[in-house]
């Protein structure tokens, strides 16, 4: 294509020749292009890595929180803020995350996040006091939702041909299925073999790992002509909204759905973020185009995703739950204990991408919500006195093949034909959805299971046994809801999302220096 025509910027969009002047250090884009996709193994590398970084910290503190808090002295309630304030902070910060990373470079916004998880990791590892230690995941919050959005952006932008795509997103995809399981058998190894601070010390060499690749393989930012405004009230508003409903939704374990409390601030951000839909019908350059919600496809993948968050809490509390207090499992073997979750997971992924490039996201996302249902159902008949092998592991094998498919095929679908100008806040918006489904499973499976556990108890009395098995009434409520969960997860994905592949344009750019 010559200089004097029309042609595709790095971010895929038309430009005049007179744009493309203004880009000064571009004399050879096409080498720099060539290069930056030769390099792209490497980038989803590079992006995984930070991806498992951020869901690692969402379960490997919980092990290592009754350690930490016989080593600090705190309360049993401020033990749960230790949870909620890096949910708060995470949830409500990714919407603006996501057009940082998209106004300022993906790169910037990714290294920088980096580097600040890293830092409040290490005051966390170091932490003398319940306040610090609370600040310190307030503060890996505020920088996983930096890191988070620029990560999947990242490939969103680099894979441009299906095929590959597909293998990217299904890496990518496992990556956030497994690591919260990955994070339960970590933090259990540390803290029986270590300390409870290495739970946080061991982000400081990864996080160092993951900069110095984003370095060395990164492509580097293309200074934009023209830089968008930052929509100042759409960002006060949501972030507001967020922080209510899940703080709300957090209070319905402790203080029940009825409370003023738990209704009030749920209500609240439910409120706040219809607020932020006007808004952004109306602001010049809002935080969250209308456009990228629009689209069937996408809207059937962040509903994947959501019901995904709140369907596996089931399995990584409540068979944590009973795998400790029932099999009187060791913190470690509870971790291990997953591993064949991982392992269905990682089969699963290495399958979905060839149907994936032919057929489309709709039947592997159905399939795999009905395979996860499935999984969940035979975890239903777990009783006091079930084992491992025979009641547990084949559950989670079967699960772990139905998260799989759809982790893979969802986090792909979620981004696919964005303007590459806002991959940034279309790739926060899976990860936010992903944060309020765990935060509204956490709510309602806690919620009913202790309902479960309170109506055994009053019907059969206190006594230890009937304690025991109010317990097991309790983790089997949860599995049910979860299976339920999933099928409509089914029929919701299976009704928004298309049939057949998509088509990918021939002559996209392979990859945005961004």
């Amino acid at each position: 294509m010559s200089t004097n025509t029309a042609q595709l910027d790095p971010e895929g969009t038309a430009t005049s020749t007179a744009t493309v002047a203004r880009h000064a250090d571009d004399r050879h884009p096409d080498d720099r292009a060539s290069r930056a996709h030769g390099r792209r193994w490497w980038v989803l590398g590079i992006a995984a890595l930070a991806q498992l970084i951020v869901v690692l910290d969402a379960t490997i503190v919980n092990i290592a929180l009754p350690t930490a808090q016989g080593a600090l002295g705190f309360s049993n309630d401020s033990r749960q803020w230790l949870i909620t304030g890096y949910a708060l902070a995470f949830g409500a910060l990714l919407l603006i995350g996501g057009r940082l990373s998209d106004l300022f470079g993906r790169r910037l916004m990714f290294t920088i996040g980096l580097i600040g998880f890293a830092a409040a990791s290490a005051l966390g590892g170091a932490a003398a006091s319940f306040e610090v230690l609370l600040t310190a995941r307030g503060l890996q919050g505020v920088f996983g939702a930096l890191i988070a959005p620029a990560a999947l952006s990242l490939l969103t932008v680099t894979f441009t041909d299906s095929r590959e795509r597909a293998r990217a997103f299904a890496v990518f995809g496992a990556v956030a299925g497994s690591g919260g399981a990955l994070g339960l058998i970590l933090g259990g190894a540390l803290t029986e073999y270590a300390s409870w601070r290495w739970c946080m010390f061991v982000n400081v060499p990864l996080a160092a790992l993951a900069v110095i690749g984003a370095a060395v393989f990164l492509p580097r930012q293309v200074k934009a002509a023209v830089k968008p405004g930052f929509d100042v009230p759409g960002s006060i508003v949501i972030v507001l909204g967020l922080v209510s409903l899940v703080y709300g939704l957090a209070q319905a374990e402790t203080k029940g759905w009825s409370s003023a409390v738990t209704l009030g601030f749920t209500l609240a951000g439910i409120a706040l973020i219809g607020v932020f839909g006007v808004i952004e019908t109306k602001v010049a350059h809002p935080l969250l185009p209308i456009r990228i919600l629009r689209d069937r496809t996408r809207g059937g993948a962040y509903a994947a995703v959501a019901v995904v968050g709140a369907g596996m809490f089931a399995v990584f509390l409540f068979l944590t739950y009973y795998m400790s207090a029932t099999l009187q499992f060791t913190p470690l073997q509870t971790g291990f204990a997953f591993l064949p979750m991982i392992g269905g997971i990682m089969v699963s992924v290495q399958l979905t991408p060839a149907f994936v490039s032919r057929i489309g996201a709709k039947v592997p996302v159905t399939v795999g919500m009905l395979v996860a249902a499935a999984g969940m159902l035979y975890l239903t008949r777990l009783d006091l006195d079930s084992t491992y092998v025979a009641h547990i592991l084949p559950g989670l094998i079967v699960m772990g093949l139905g998260i799989g498919a759809v982790m893979g095929t969802a986090f792909g679908a979620a981004t696919l034909g964005v303007d590459p100008v806002d991959a940034g806040v279309a790739s926060a918006v899976v990860n936010t959805v992903q944060q309020i489904g765990g935060s509204v499973g956490t709510a309602v499976l806690s919620a009913v299971s202790a309902a479960a556990a309170t109506a055994y108890l009053t019907e059969n009395g206190t006594s230890p046994a009937a304690a025991a098995q109010a317990a097991m009434d309790s983790y089997t409520t949860a599995f049910w809801w979860a299976a339920g969960i999933f099928t409509l997860g089914a029929v919701v994905c299976g009704a928004l999302l298309r049939h057949g592949a998509v088509a990918v344009d021939p002559d996209a750019p392979k990859v945005v220096a961004h």
